[in-house]
């Protein structure tokens, strides 16, 4: 009796034994199928809701989508529409055909390229200077000066005319000055009248936007490189060369495709400096619509001004995403 018992507590001590790893392990599955099951869970509940998500960004999209067609691409519309239905009616080609033919659209078109490229040139060669100056000379009122340009950029363009003409128009004060100095019937500064009294007001206008880029761009420059390679003998030309003009390249390439742009749609400083002989495609639209009621006429022309800009604009994306601006 006494010695059956052993054998039997012998399988049950087994038994208990076998028992407890699935004792032990029943938590471990526990919680690994838990996770798994909080991991579905997880990733069902994110794609329902992304369909919300998505359904609101597409609601708040809409209130500025239909702003922008109503306000900028249905007029837009309109001028496309307009400059392909000639005043015999119909719809055709004759309106562009007629137009890109004539001695004025060429001439304007050349005028309005050439005085965009040499304000652009000179914006930049007179902001890079100044933006140097202010940014690496030290001087009283420096800060003030280029606080000044912040709101330098909010004038009209006209106002610089305006200013021009007190000082250098035919009844200015340099003339009334001469004048009054020589006896003479008439001044010698009339150049205001010509086109490089617009290329003149269109550098003094524009190059600020210019300086404003270059002046952030400065900001982020590190003084040690420049300490350093004074410290080593380099001159101040060669700094600028080597040091800072690498720097400002991305700075320029913006002030300088931003000033192309708006130089290609000047109208004011055209209008307000009277220069004679001197019509850009925006003057030229102006007197089409206005001076000869040619309408289509005016829409072809305000068509390839803006098909001029766009392109120049994607042209200076492609430019600055391939050189890393």
């Amino acid at each position: 009796m006494a010695g059956s018992h052993p054998p039997a507590a012998r399988r049950g001590g087994r038994a208990r034994r076998a028992r407890r790893p699935a004792r032990a392990q029943g938590p471990a599955r526990a919680r690994r199928h838990g996770h798994a099951a909080l991991r579905g869970r997880g990733r069902r509940p994110a794609a329902r809701r992304g369909e919300p998500g998505m359904t609101r960004r597409l609601l708040w999209a809409l209130p500025p989508t239909a702003l922008l067609a109503v306000f900028f691409l249905y007029p837009l519309a309109l001028v496309v529409r307009q400059s392909f239905q000639p005043d015999s009616g119909g719809t055709s080609i004759e309106p562009y055909t007629a137009v890109l033919a004539s001695t004025a659209f060429r001439h304007a078109l050349w005028t309005t390229v050439w005085l965009a490229l040499a304000a652009t040139a000179g914006c930049l060669v007179l902001g890079f200077l100044l933006a140097l100056v202010i940014a690496f000379v030290p001087f009283p009122g420096a800060r003030a000066l280029a606080r000044f340009i912040d709101v330098f950029l909010s004038f009209p363009s006209f106002l610089v005319t305006l200013a021009l003409l007190f000082v250098y128009g035919s009844t200015g004060m340099a003339n009334g000055l001469w004048t009054d100095l020589t006896g003479a019937a008439e001044g010698p500064f009339a150049f205001l009248t010509t086109p490089w009294g617009v290329l003149l007001a269109e550098v003094i206008y524009f190059t600020p936007f210019v300086m404003r880029p270059l002046l952030a761009a400065f900001a982020q420059l590190d003084t040690a490189q420049l300490e350093a390679a004074g410290s080593l003998g380099a001159r101040a030309p060669r700094i600028v060369r080597q040091i800072i003009l690498p720097e400002a390249l991305p700075a320029l390439a913006a002030g300088g495709s931003l000033v192309l742009v708006l130089c290609l749609n000047e109208f004011g400083i055209v209008l307000f400096t009277g220069a004679k002989g001197v019509t850009t495609l925006p003057t030229l639209v102006y007197g089409k619509a206005v001076l000869e009621s040619d309408y289509p006429g005016a829409c072809v022309v305000a068509v390839v001004n803006v098909l001029l800009s766009v392109g120049l604009y994607g042209l200076y994306r492609v430019v600055s995403r391939r050189a890393g601006a």
